[in-house]
């Protein structure tokens, strides 16, 4: 199968995603940074379950090099064909490509004076951090975010919040040339009065007292914008009682999703600022893309999926696919919801 035909390299990840967004693995985070992890390792780390061989770079190379890629004229060549729009089209390329989508996202929404905003990368790559290598590549990602957000909106004084010291210190030296500050969340100051757009990294519901002071102040006259990349604010360990309730209603109800990927076991869930909220399903007739199921104001709950991928037509001949299966989990999740 080309690789010109899959647009999004998160499809691998679809069969073992979980449908939890919120089962986080936190060890502490300011080890296992590696000076060897780079963005060109970042670029290949994704990996589809389909695509173990060569990158798309080195087919393309090897091909133009073959000795029957060498005997075609280049005048009998078929030319190639004009590809319209396609339902997946918004999806990015590849995990890196998703960092920056999230960090034009996150600049548009404070270009337009926004000050609260998320941004959530539900992908198991993020999430299980006690696997070798994770923690650098988190953070190498991370950099790529504030690079990106200081790119579209112009502003020199960005500061970085590290969920803790050490890390926040490891990454200063390591980045010497890094055009943000840097900071913890434990910090006496986390936050000066010059800094103009304020990132938080990874906060987790063990900080997340400091959270709510850091947001607490920035809401000052004037305000000033705070992302929050990839939070974990909300832990299995935690549960999800009277605790969680409060802290989405009084706290998380006054941020934007301006970003998420959430790939699921039959499709997936994205949204990008200022985009509506869109649900994928896997495309049958060509593996690896994604048709679009449902386009929504708000972001969808399981109620809304159980229903979305119900509607989804499939023939009664066949045994249950993977449309059907995740339609019968997310009715299991919304009952258990309702019964909480």
């Amino acid at each position: 199968m080309a690789f010109s035909l899959v647009p999004s390299c998160f499809h691998g990840y679809l069969a073992s995603s979980s449908f939890s967004s919120t089962q986080f693995f936190t060890p502490s985070l300011s080890c296992g940074l590696s000076t060897s992890s780079t963005i060109s390792k970042l670029r290949t780390c994704v990996k589809f379950e389909k695509f173990q061989g060569d990158s798309p770079l080195e087919q393309t190379t090897s091909a133009s090099t073959s000795p029957a890629s060498r005997e075609v004229p280049l005048e009998a060549a078929d030319p190639p064909e004009e590809e319209g729009e396609e339902d997946d089209d918004c999806l990015p390329n590849d995990l890196v490509g998703a960092v920056r989508q999230s960090g034009e996202a996150s600049a548009s929404f404070v270009n337009s004076g926004g000050t609260r905003a998320i941004v959530e990368l539900l992908i198991p790559q993020l999430q299980f951090l006690d696997d070798e290598g994770a923690q650098a590549e988190l953070w190498e990602l991370s950099r790529v975010f504030v690079e990106t957000l200081i790119k579209e909106t112009g502003c020199e004084r960005v500061k970085a919040v590290f969920p803790d010291a050490g890390a926040a210190a490891l990454l200063k030296y390591k980045w010497k040339d890094a055009a943000f500050g840097f900071a913890s969340l434990s910090d006496r100051k986390p936050v000066e009065k010059e800094d103009e757009i304020i990132v938080m990294i990874v906060p987790d519901y063990q900080m997340l007292e400091y959270v709510e002071k850091i947001a607490k102040g920035l809401a000052d006259d004037p305000p000033r914008p705070l992302v929050m990349w990839n939070p974990r604010l909300i832990s299995e360990e935690v549960g999800v009682g009277f605790n969680v309730r409060k802290l989405r209603r009084y706290f998380l109800s006054s941020f934007t999703t301006v970003y998420s990927m959430r790939p699921l076991a039959a499709g997936a869930v994205f949204r990008c600022y200022p985009g509506k909220w869109k649900v994928f399903y896997d495309n049958k007739d060509r593996p690896g893309r994604y048709l679009l199921a449902k386009e929504l104001i708000g972001r969808p709950d399981a109620e809304d999926l159980e229903i979305i991928y119900g509607n989804v037509e499939e023939k009664p001949d066949e045994e249950p696919s993977l449309l059907s299966q995740a339609a019968g989990i997310f009715s299991s999740i919304n009952r258990f919801m309702k019964a909480m």
